[in-house]
């Protein structure tokens, strides 16, 4: 990891789900707060898209620059997407915009697809990428814990996470190796979603107020270099 700790002892994964030509303000925000991110997921196009982004390339080069791990943002379909397809934007993403590792999203949660998901990890490694961060948006099976080296374990809004239980098996793991990212939070309540992530052994998290089909496109006040609220 690069940079730092926050003064609390927390880190936030962004997923910053806007282009850098329609936004470049939470883009410029992210590279402000360069120390207290834990990475940034790059996600041109619901993965990298066809062909080079110049705009994304200058983000991700800032963001670098500033000493923030990036993250390629790939769809896995829950397992159903074809190995090809997945490692082709692998691919893509470590040559395009030079990312530390990969987000591979919409993961599987169940036991039986556990082996892909350690073949799609172990060809990200030879592709250079240095970091594996799943993303099944609850706790999956075990055995996903020993492939990642993130698992995100709760990504829905608000009202969802207040309700969120932990199974007994990840208490086993170091709160490091755990993220949540939550939506929908009210006003002033990103903090209370920091603490609770802290309680619920999550080391990392996020927290944003948007909604909808993709809440993720603003970055809010927690990535000020300095304590805010939204």
């Amino acid at each position: 990891m690069t940079g730092p700790a926050c003064d609390t002892g927390r880190r936030l994964l962004v997923p910053l789900y806007v282009h850098p030509a329609v936004d470049p303000q939470a883009w410029t925000a992210l590279v402000r707060a360069a120390t207290r991110l834990d990475g940034v997921i790059l996600n041109a196009a619901d993965g990298p898209g066809t062909r080079p982004d110049p705009a994304f390339a200058v983000a991700a080069t800032r963001l670098r620059c500033a000493g923030v791990p990036l993250l390629g943002y790939v769809d896995t379909g829950y397992g159903r997407r074809p190995l090809r397809a997945v490692v082709a934007d692998i691919r893509r993403h470590r040559k395009w915009y030079g990312v530390d590792g990969v987000f591979l999203d919409q993961t599987a949660a169940q036991a039986a697809l556990v082996p892909r998901y350690r073949r799609l990890a172990a060809a990200a490694r030879l592709l250079g990428a240095r970091r594996t961060v799943l993303n099944p948006g609850t706790y999956p099976d075990p055995g996903y814990a020993e492939i990642a080296d993130l698992l995100v374990t709760f990504e829905g809004d608000w009202a969802t996470y207040q309700r969120a239980e932990v199974p007994a098996w990840a208490h086993g793991h170091p709160p490091r190796r755990f993220c949540h990212l939550v939506y929908a939070v009210p006003h002033g309540r990103a903090d209370d979603v920091a603490r609770t992530a802290e309680r619920r052994g999550a080391a990392v998290h996020y927290a944003v107020p948007g909604a909808g089909a993709n809440p993720w496109q603003t970055a809010p006040p927690a990535t000020a270099t300095r304590k805010e609220h939204w």
